[in-house]
């Protein structure tokens, strides 16, 4: 479950994000330089990848955490294999 902290930080980060994004329609739409438009979506990326660290960190903390002393096999199993997909979809993701 994603605390009240966590929650404000993704969503501001998130929609700071949202106002980049806006501007890299407008930089296209007025046909500006394409480095600089690569720049920004790089920019982007960046600030994605920060809210998926926060995201991710508050997953171990709290449900990974919490099935690896719950002592059911099963349950820790199931978050570790979790844990590898995911990771597995972030390294292939770059």
């Amino acid at each position: 479950m994603i605390d009240a902290e966590t929650k404000a930080k993704a969503l501001a980060r998130l929609r700071r994000i949202e106002g980049q994004v806006r501007g890299i329609q407008r930089m296209v739409g007025a046909e500006e330089y394409c480095v600089d438009i690569l720049l920004q979506l790089s920019a982007v990326q960046g600030a994605l990848e920060q809210v998926q660290k926060l995201l991710l960190g508050r997953h171990i903390e709290s449900c990974v955490a919490d099935a690896m002393r719950s002592g059911r096999a099963r349950e820790r199993q199931r978050k570790i294999e979790e844990l590898l997909e995911v990771f597995t979809r972030f390294a292939s993701a770059r």
